[in-house]
């Protein structure tokens, strides 16, 4: 042999060896660049040498042949393009047979990526019969792999071979395995959606009632999806004349295993949304009820998060008379997780509903659940408020609900505490500067020394949120005393509070509120006890240097400025500031015995010698 031939043959042996490596690692390497290797070889040999190779090495590992069914579905270019690709599913078809799941799931993924490159001619000589021995076959392996085989070929295929698949996945459907039975009505929705009505109508719905009255409830709660396809599929019209699809409708949402209730409750607005007004008003709407009132928490709590989306659905009258009252009994349930799940909720009724029923129905349900004892419910209730404000008003919603939201403020769980945070901008600039100073600012300010850091952070934003709704001179009067006062406070949790608060506002001030207030706060935390506080200080001058060489000497801010497109190059007092307040205490920090506080300070002492230089 040759050196030429002797070259050629390098890559494969190589990958031969790796292959047949103890180590797993390496083979599952030696998999991975299967691609470059075929590129080495050329489509013709990856043909007649690789491909060959790959189908007698199935044994491995699970990691390995899940690795190799995945590249295998890439691989229609390295064998020469679509006019080749059936070449590849003789190791798809080993592969799709290994009794581990997340192998055969590999392979059927790739089986399919290659059947959409077959042509028609391929898919009928080459795929289809793959499909139809899989089905076949003895182990329930093969045949749970064969089900997610039949849409993409019967897309592609004559009317001859459409009418074989579907009689071959009716052999499935009515399989002695419960595990395949299960895959066929994962796969039956994916399968009805490429037929037409009339034959989903003859063939499709008798296969659908025989696995919704399945006797294993793992079957029946997947026939709820093709439940939906099914009539996704068949016009609304005709419906209603098919006494089989109604029944067996019916029959699911009764159904004696919760677990089904459960599925049929979880999509229960796509239900409605696939059927007909009639079968909504006759059937869907009872059942609605009913499943607000079901025995199990975990079917409760999955009705009462399709309740917007159906009640969208229903009159205006059935909503009142019929819905609301099972609606209005989740508030009460017994089960913390449902009320949580329906405080999520509860606010997409609002635009339903309307100003005046929200305002009857609604309010109070609110003031309930703001009360309850597990704090998720008053959570959820808080962080979809934005719903029923765009609906009645925040001047309705904060004379019903701030005596609540306020006692809120100090709940025990601090993210009941951040979502009141985040909501007060909002109320601020709705209700105005007079009623936030009576009512809120207060509330504002002692968040500052909350003990959880993130609601100290949230708290900080909000006062700067709060400064850019009610302004400079606002802030100056309510907000910059009160964080002064914080930075002599004794304990040390305030303190930190003013170096992240001066940080955060400073953009939103003017130079002379920064001048006159805010540096001698940092001045007298230059000599603080607690290092932390040391370094938080040099990390605010950072941020005052690159606000105070930008800033005129006027009242605007840069917050303004930026919004105008006007920033500019500074003033001479800015600059003065810079000079003569911060940069001497910044000399004084980069001395510090702490090695964090002389980093901060050399760090912003750098950044403003650089700028001065360029």
């Amino acid at each position: 042999m040759d050196a030429q031939q002797n070259d050629e043959l390098y890559p494969i042996a190589v990958l031969i060896d790796e292959l047949k490596h103890d180590d797993v690692l390496l083979r599952l390497n030696a998999i991975r660049r299967l691609s470059t290797i075929a590129l080495a070889l050329g489509p013709e040999r990856t043909r007649d040498e690789l491909i060959p190779f790959l189908d007698e090495s199935v044994e491995d590992e699970d990691e390995v042949l899940t690795a190799l069914s995945d590249e295998l579905g890439g691989f229609v270019e390295y064998v020469g393009g679509p006019e080749y690709a059936h070449v590849l599913l003789s190791p798809l078809e080993n592969l799709a047979a290994i009794e581990e799941p997340l192998v055969r799931e590999k392979a059927v993924e790739s089986l399919n990526r290659i059947c959409e490159q077959l042509s028609p001619e391929q898919v009928d000589q080459y795929f289809i019969p793959l499909t139809i021995r899989l089905s076949k076959a003895d182990w329930f392996t093969s045949k749970i792999s064969a089900t997610g085989l039949y849409n993409v070929p019967y897309k592609k295929t004559n009317a001859s071979s459409q009418e074989g698949l579907r009689q071959q996945f009716a052999q499935l459907v009515h399989d002695d395995t419960p595990m395949v039975r299960r895959q066929a009505a994962t796969n039956l929705s994916k399968f009805v959606r490429e037929m037409p009505a009339a034959i989903v109508i003859e063939e499709m719905i008798p296969l659908f009632q025989h696995l919704a009255s399945d006797d294993q409830d793992s079957v029946r709660l997947l026939t709820v999806e093709v439940l939906i396809a099914i009539a996704e599929v068949v016009p609304k019209e005709q419906q209603s004349s098919h006494g089989v699809l109604l029944t067996a409708l019916r029959s699911l949402f009764e159904d004696k295993s919760w677990r089904v209730r459960y599925m049929v409750a979880d999509k229960f607005e796509k239900i409605a949304k696939a059927v007909d007004e009639e079968v909504v008003a006759r059937d869907l709407v009872p059942s609605f009820v009913k499943l607000l009132k079901d025995t199990e928490a975990e079917v409760r709590s999955a009705i009462a998060g399709q309740a917007p989306g159906f009640c969208a659905l229903i009159s205006r009258e059935t909503l009142l008379q019929e819905v609301m009252p099972g609606i209005e009994d989740l508030v009460s349930d017994q089960s913390q997780h449902v009320r949580a799940a329906f405080g999520k909720e509860i606010s997409g009724l609002a635009p339903i509903l309307g100003p005046q029923e929200t305002q009857e129905h609604l309010l109070p349900m609110f003031l309930q659940m703001l009360k309850d004892d597990f704090p998720d419910v008053r959570l959820n209730i808080i962080s979809k408020l934005e719903q029923v404000n765009n609906v009645i008003g925040i001047e309705l919603l904060s004379q019903s609900l701030l005596p609540a939201i306020v006692n809120l403020a100090e709940d025990k769980q601090w993210r009941v505490r951040l979502a009141i945070i985040q909501y007060v901008p909002l109320l601020a600039s709705q209700l105005g500067v007079k009623f936030f100073d009576e009512k809120l600012s207060g509330l504002c300010m002692s968040w500052l020394g909350d003990t959880v850091f993130s609601i100290r952070e949230a708290s900080v934003q909000n006062l700067k949120k709060l400064t850019e709704v009610f302004g400079v001179e606002w802030a100056t009067e309510a907000i910059v005393p009160k964080v002064v006062a914080m930075g002599n406070h004794p304990n040390y949790l305030y303190r930190m509070t003013t170096c992240f608060a001066v940080s955060t506002l400073a953009p939103a001030l003017s130079l002379p509120v920064i001048a006159d207030s805010v540096l001698p706060i940092l001045s007298n935390l230059v000599s603080d006890s607690i290092p932390n506080i040391r370094f938080n200080v040099a990390k605010s001058y950072a941020v005052l240097i690159d606000v105070l060489k930008r800033l005129p000497n006027t009242t605007d801010t840069i917050a303004t400025l930026e919004k105008e497109g006007k920033v500019g190059e500074g003033c001479e007092q800015g600059h003065a500031l810079i000079r003569d307040d911060i940069m001497p205490n910044l000399t004084k920090l980069a001395e510090d015995d702490d090695v964090d506080v002389r980093f901060y300070a050399e760090t912003a002492a750098k950044a403003w010698n650089d700028s001065m230089q360029t």
